[in-house]
């Protein structure tokens, strides 16, 4: 069964991307990265949105957390990004807590 979003996961390397699209853009900031015009690139880095809730030891609730398909610093400033096909309501909600609670604004590419 595929996915629902018609995305196909793909392993290239040893890698795992989630669709065609997300491993073309990595392709092209690795490219980004060698030229200089990028640095500290990362892929699926972990934002923490609201932390695990626990009473007397025993945890109540779990993290929610928000995972960035890709950083990295671009003049000085980081840069979050996320590759889209389609927006889920889950997505747009983590999107608005991002900036809210990180104060940074996604890049949607």
């Amino acid at each position: 069964m595929g996915n629902k979003y018609h995305s196909k996961r793909i392993v290239i390397d040893g890698e795992a991307f989630d669709s065609a699209k997300e491993y073309r853009r990595w392709c092209e900031l690795k490219f980004l990265k060698k030229a200089g015009h990028i640095k500290d690139l990362k892929r699926q880095v972990e934002f923490v949105l609201i932390p695990a809730q626990y009473e007397n030891g025993k945890c109540l609730e779990r993290k929610c957390s928000y995972f960035a398909d890709f950083t990295y610093i671009q003049n000085g400033k980081l840069v979050v990004e996320d590759t889209k096909g389609y927006k889920t309501k889950d997505y747009i909600i983590k999107r608005k807590m991002m900036l809210h609670f990180h104060g940074i604004r996604i890049s949607e590419v």
